[in-house]
């Protein structure tokens, strides 16, 4: 897959962040997104949205699915990369914002599954409705979209997801909420509570 490039200034913050190894990374997929493959939910291709250094994008290219991850951050982007040749694994990865979804559909993408792990759980208000909005425009009906994100701590907060928000955001799209399950976001020294989403296009 061959995809032009974009960004925003925050791109500049994570690429600070992959300079070292960042507390999120934990050098394999989050368990959620492992049992959820194992379920067979997952129909290719696939677009990994915020894909840091590639591990999801990687697994699932492994277990046989064609796979394009994004990232804002170019040093995270070169890393995946770095991965998918070290470790002989056929995945494409690309510096792109993923608010741009629409420049993926512009440019003749589609995709049956997106996953994100936390990626739109550090969005603001604003760009969550764009994120939804660019969805889209590129997964076709029946499509789904799985997000994996830090539990919402406190009502109001925008930092987190919950169940009643991704329905909030989602009725009336051609979405439904398939499945919300309470689970963990792991980190490298920590692990929070999270929840994985499964949302599908009608």
């Amino acid at each position: 897959m061959s995809v032009p490039l974009t960004s925003r200034p925050v791109s500049h913050v994570y690429d600070a962040a992959y300079t070292g190894v960042p507390n999120w990374d934990i050098g394999r997929p989050q368990a959620a997104f492992l049992a959820l493959a194992e379920s067979g939910r997952i129909r290719g291709p696939v677009l990994d949205v915020g894909c840091g250094t590639g591990e999801l994008a990687l697994f699932l290219a492994r277990r046989g699915h064609e796979v394009l991850g994004i990232d804002l951050s170019r040093r995270a982007i070169e890393q995946a990369r770095a991965k998918a040749r070290g470790r002989r694994i056929d995945a494409d990865f690309a510096v792109w914002d993923a608010l741009d979804l629409g420049g993926l559909a512009r440019a003749g993408f589609s995709f049956p599954t997106v996953v994100d792990s936390a990626m739109f759980h550090v969005l603001g208000d604003a760009e969550r409705d764009r994120f939804v909005d660019g969805l889209a425009q590129i997964v076709p009906p029946g499509g789904h979209y799985y997000v994996l994100g830090d539990a919402r701590r406190v009502d109001g907060d925008v930092y987190g997801i919950s169940p009643e928000e991704l329905r909030r955001r989602f009725t009336g799209r051609e979405w439904e909420i398939e499945f919300s399950i309470p689970t963990a976001f792991e980190r490298r020294w920590s692990q929070n509570p999270a929840y994985l989403v499964g949302v599908r296009r009608r």
